[in-house]
Parts: structure tokens; sequence; C-alpha cells
């Protein structure tokens, strides 16, 4: 058999110190996973839990070696926000994973920015339909180097923002409402978790706009940094 189309891509992300990749099959996100940003945004924490949503797996833009990495502005918004994360990628796949065995599934740690297309949001809201569009877009999703998880064992480090060398957002990971191993086990009872599988852990307050010759410094303590650069509007 041949393909009628040649197979697209595959995503991928680098892995710190090693030359191998690691191919990116889907991109699951939690939401409001940090009270202050749920506050911010204008939920009650103590009455709505976090909950998941996905980007397309081609969303993700790996940062090259150096940690860089350069996203256009995306069409259809005037209103384009940062959301930093913690990423997980998964190893080993599963299925309704106990929360004592969920870090046994982590291959590896990032950092991230769920780029958002905030005043798309704020209409599908409004109108009860779907995100998609404002979350979902081409190069949505830039995100560092991976870092496997034997070398990363503090999660009570810090998560930072700094925009054009301003603190945006900062937070720290023992903050989130669900910790990882919680996310793992929650996302796991909806779908089967499998290896290539990444999961942006959600945001702390602070979201806000970026535009055209802006550049986004994110990082977690212990992990490897990441430099987004946003251009111009690609032309049509």
């Amino acid at each position: 058999m041949t393909w009628i189309l040649p197979p697209p891509p595959q995503p991928f992300l680098y892995v710190a110190g090693q030359s191998d990749l690691f191919a990116v099959r889907r991109i699951w996100c939690v939401g409001r996973n940090y009270a202050a940003h749920a506050l911010e945004m204008g939920s009650d924490p103590t009455r709505e839990p976090p909950f998941f949503f996905a980007k397309p797996g081609d969303a993700i833009v790996p940062a090259l070696p150096d940690g860089a990495v350069t996203v256009h502005y995306p069409p259809k918004t005037a209103n384009l926000h940062h959301e930093i994360e913690l990423v997980v990628a998964i190893g080993t796949g599963g299925r309704n994973i106990p929360h004592m065995d969920a870090l046994r599934h982590v291959f590896g740690y990032a950092v991230g920015l769920d780029l958002t297309r905030r005043d798309l949001q704020a209409a599908a809201k409004k109108l009860a339909q779907p995100w998609e569009m404002a979350k979902g877009f081409d190069a949505s999703a830039p995100c560092s180097a991976l870092l496997p998880a034997d070398r990363w064992p503090d999660h009570s480090a810090r998560i930072e923002l700094d925009v054009n060398g301003q603190r945006r957002q900062e937070a720290a990971l023992s903050e989130m409402i669900w910790p990882v191993a919680d996310v793992i086990a929650h996302l796991s009872l909806y779908v089967s978790l499998e290896p290539g599988d990444l999961i942006f852990t959600g945001t702390p307050e602070g979201v806000a706009a970026l535009v055209p010759g802006d550049v986004a410094v994110a990082c977690v303590t212990g992990l490897p940094e990441l430099t987004v650069r946003i251009a111009a509007s690609e032309a049509p």
C-alpha cells in the first residue's frame, strides 16, 4: 500500500542533553488549576474544579537547543495572551492510573506557553461555543526542551514569566489545585494516556497581552528555559 497523501511531519520536542527526539502525540491542557488565575478569570475555585481541554499535537513549537523560538502573531485576534505552564510528557501510557503510580508514567518535564486568543475565547464563552479557535490554533504551544523526570525531582519549584524584562506571572508549583500526580490520575479516567502525550498543567495569575516585538522568557526552576519572540503576522 502507498499513502494517497504524504503523512504529515511528526511533531516533536528536543530532549535536554540527548540527540534523540520525543515524538508528540496529543496535547492535553488543564484549565484553572491555580486558584488566583481562576479568580482573575471570573471563576470561583472553591466551587468549580479544574477541567481539561485539548490542542492538536501539531500546535507544538519546539524550542531550539538554545531555548529560543519565534512565533508569528496569529490572525483573527487583537488580544493574544500568554499563559506559562509546567508541561508533563507521558512516557508510559495507561487508563485509570492510581494517584500513587501516576509519576511513574512521566518521561520528563518542560516549560511551555498556552497561547490564547483571549477575544475569541471570550466570545465563545458568551455564546456557549467550543474554545478550539481560541486555544488550538497554529503554533499555539511553544515549548522548551524536555528534561527527563529522574533529573528533575523538585515539584515545589517556582514558575515565572517575564515579558520584555518585566515580571508578568509567578507562583510556586505547589499552588496548583491539582498537582501533577492528580492531573494524570484525573485525566486517565477520561482518556487512555499514551506515550507521547503532553499535559499543560495550568497557568498562574497574571495572564496578559502579547504584541509583535515582545520577548517572553518562561522559566521553571531547574528546567530548560524558553524564550518566545513574537513576530508580526505572516502575510496572507
